[in-house]
């Protein structure tokens, strides 16, 4: 497995909570798990106590990616930096279920599931991957949706770096959003207009001089 892949790791529990619209889906044992994804055997080794530990490394790392998202990407490091202090991963060669057409293994680097709890195993490996992908491709990769509320976290893999919401459906919402903002201000401007004109026109004609008074 590429370390690339575990970078959505972080990305999935940032956005397990959506601050803007008071939601928090991390709230049990099965959530955790499902975070984790398939085959994983540290997701069997969740209990009741990681669902406050996990809540705690979100929010770290959802302060990664208000960093980079304003453009601080020394802060951006440096919580990162020190998440990998605190969840230090444990990375091996593993061909475990990969193979080629003549049968042999496709080696790869994985990261090993044996630290004290769930949360230590996520964190590390979330962590990991956000660092990869952040060197990699530059901290400016990291961002939050502009579709207010959602403020969801994202992985920018655009050739052009011009990506600024988390999926489609904010995209499209915003789009929407903006196109209504655009015809709403060119009505009120007409209407401004017209008012304008309206004004002018009733000035001029008050001012007119109607005959047979105040001439001979």
């Amino acid at each position: 497995m590429e370390l690339a892949y575990y970078s959505d790791y972080a990305v999935r529990l940032v956005n397990s909570e959506e601050p803007g619209r008071n939601k928090d889906t991390l709230t049990s044992v099965e959530v955790i798990r499902e975070l984790f994804g398939p085959s994983t055997q540290m997701a069997r080794r969740a209990t009741d106590a990681d669902v406050t530990r996990f809540r705690s490394v979100r929010a770290r790392l959802r302060a990664v990616f208000e960093a980079a998202d304003g453009g601080d990407e020394t802060l951006a490091v440096d919580l990162l930096n020190s998440l990998l202090l605190e969840f230090p991963v444990s990375p091996q060669i593993s061909g475990h279920d990969h193979r080629d057409d003549d049968g042999r293994p496709l080696w790869h680097m994985h990261l090993a599931d044996h630290p004290s709890n769930a949360t230590a195993g996520y964190a590390a490996i979330a962590a990991m991957g956000l660092a990869f992908h952040l060197t990699e491709h530059g901290v400016e990769r990291l961002g939050l949706c502009e579709a207010a509320p959602c403020r969801n976290a994202y992985l920018d893999t655009s050739t052009n770096r011009s990506r600024r919401y988390c999926s489609d459906r904010c995209a499209t919402r915003a789009n929407v959003a903006a196109y209504r903002a655009r015809k709403r201000l060119e009505t009120e401007r007409s209407a401004s207009t017209g008012r304008t004109a309206e004004t002018v026109q009733r000035t001029s004609a008050s001012g007119e001089r109607r005959p047979g008074v105040g001439g001979r």
